[in-house]
């Protein structure tokens, strides 16, 4: 397995972004838990949490895929649809004025990734 690891790579170093950019507003606004009222502290705040809530998951599908031999160029595409997606959705997300492209487009991309990774994992096992 070496390709997923490679995209899990990048999307960790993503979500180490993500943290450091919330650390950051949470010192700007002087918040230390929660989002205390603040709307740059929540859009910041769910930016990173919509990202672990996503991401995990998707990257063991994923995992699974590749265990089961997958060609390359599906964990590949699949691996920079989910990449390209995530980052599209912080963007979005992060703005004040908040562009709703960037996020629904990061959001269709996320699905996406998923459900044709869990298709190909129900698929795989009933086509042989």
């Amino acid at each position: 397995m070496n390709i997923v690891p490679f995209y899990a790579a990048l999307l960790a170093l993503l979500f180490i972004y993500l943290s450091a950019q919330t650390i950051k507003v949470r010192r700007r606004v002087r918040v230390a838990v929660g989002d205390g009222g603040n709307s740059e502290m929540l859009r910041a705040m769910r930016v990173h949490a919509n990202f672990a809530e996503y991401v995990p998951l998707t990257l063991v599908l994923l995992g699974m895929l590749e265990l089961q031999a997958s060609p390359a160029w599906v964990l590949h595409a699949l691996g920079v649809l989910l990449l390209v997606a995530r980052c599209s959705h912080a963007y979005g997300v992060s703005q004040s004025d908040e562009n709703f492209r960037f996020r629904v487009l990061g959001m269709m991309g996320t699905f996406s990734t998923m459900g044709v990774a869990a298709g190909l994992l129900v698929a795989m096992p009933l086509i042989g």
